[in-house]
C-alpha cells in the first residue's frame, strides 16, 4: 500500500520512474520549499526533474523518522523524498504520513506488507527515483542531512560518479568496539580486494549518479547493499569520492538493527563479487 499525493491510502503502487532518463545538467535548488518533483501517480505536477532523490528505507523507527524527515526537508536543494516502509509494525507509517501531509507531494511513500530488508527497500525506492542523483538516508538519527552539500558536490561538479561519506576521519565517541572493529575489517577488505583505498565501506551515506546505480544490477536484500554496491562500483571503474561526515552512533538497546552475522555476510559479499561474479 502507498500514500498518494492527496493523502489518501491506495492499494495501487506508485508509478515507477521511466528507464529512459539519463543524468543531465545538475543545478542546486533555491530551498526545500521550492524543490521540483516528478508528478505522483495519477496526478499532474511539475515537469522539472529534481536534482536529488533521497531514498529512506525505514523499519520500526517511529521515534526518529519524523525528525529525520524534517531535517531532510530543510536541506536547501531541489529534491524528492522516497520513503520505503519495510513492513513496520509500530507507528512509523503514521509518523511518516504526518510529515507527508505537511509537505504534500515532496514526500512519496511505499509501504511493504512484510519486512524484506534494507537492500530490498532501497531497490524498491530506486524504481521511483527520478532525480539526477540518488542519495541513501537512514531513518535513525545517526547521520545528519546537513552533510548533503558535501556529499553531492563531487557529483554535481562532475568529479565523481559515486560518493561515500567517511565517518572515520575523526575519533567516533560512543561507537561500540564490535561495530568499530567490523567497520575497520570491511574497509580494509574492500581496499585489499579492489586496490582502492576505502575509508568507510559500510557508511550509510552513499550518493550516486542515478544512471550509475541503476546500471549496477543490484540483487541485495538486507545490509549487503553496501558491499554489493561497493564491489560493483569499484569493479566497473566508477570514479569514487570520499568526504568527511558527522556521525553519532547508537547502541542495540537504542534500536540499532545490524548484527554480527550481517558483518560476516558483508565480508563474504565483497569476496564473492571480487572473485565469483
Amino acid at each position: 500500500m502507498v500514500m498518494t499525493g492527496n493523502g489518501a491510502a491506495a492499494t495501487a503502487q506508485l508509478q515507477p520512474a521511466g528507464d529512459s532518463g539519463q543524468a543531465g545538467d545538475i543545478g542546486a535548488g533555491t530551498g526545500a520549499g521550492s524543490a521540483s518533483v516528478a508528478a505522483p501517480a495519477g496526478g499532474a505536477g511539475p515537469t522539472a526533474r529534481p536534482v536529488v532523490s533521497v531514498i529512506i528505507p525505514v523499519y520500526n523507527e517511529e521515534n526518529h523518522i519524523g525528525e529525520v524527515l524534517r531535517r531532510v526537508m530543510q536541506v536547501p536543494i531541489s529534491k524528492e523524498v522516497i520513503v520505503v516502509d519495510d513492513g513496520s509494525t509500530d507507528g512509523t507509517l503514521s509518523a511518516v504520513e504526518k510529515e507527508r501531509r505537511e509537505t504534500g507531494d515532496l514526500i512519496r511513500v511505499h509501504q511493504a506488507m512484510v519486512n524484506m530488508g534494507k537492500g530490498t527497500a532501497i531497490r524498491i525506492g530506486l524504481k521511483y527515483a527520478t532525480g539526477d542523483v540518488v542519495l541513501i538516508q537512514d531513518a535513525d538519527m545517526e547521520y545528519d542531512p546537513a552533510d548533503y552539500p558535501a556529499l553531492l558536490e563531487p557529483i554535481l561538479s562532475g568529479r565523481a560518479d559515486v560518493v561515500y561519506g567517511n565517518r572515520f576521519h575523526r575519533r567516533i565517541q560512543g561507537m561500540a568496539m564490535r561495530y568499530w572493529l567490523a567497520n575497520r575489517i570491511l574497509a580494509t577488505a574492500a581496499t585489499l580486494l579492489f586496490g582502492r583505498r576505502i575509508h568507510d565501506e559500510a557508511t550509510a551515506y552513499k550518493a550516486f549518479r542515478r544512471d550509475v546505480i541503476l546500471g549496477l544490477d543490484l540483487h541485495c536484500s538486507r545490509f549487503e547493499f553496501c558491499p554489493e554496491v561497493t564491489a560493483k562500483a569499484l569493479r566497473s571503474g566508477m570514479r569514487l569520492a570520499q568526504v568527511p561526515i558527522w556521525y553519532a552512533p547508537r547502541t542495540a538497546e537504542q534500536g540499532k538493527k545490524i548484527k554480527w552475522r550481517d558483518g560476516f555476510h558483508a565480508l563474504w559479499t565483497l569476496v564473492w563479487f571480487r572473485f565469483m561474479r
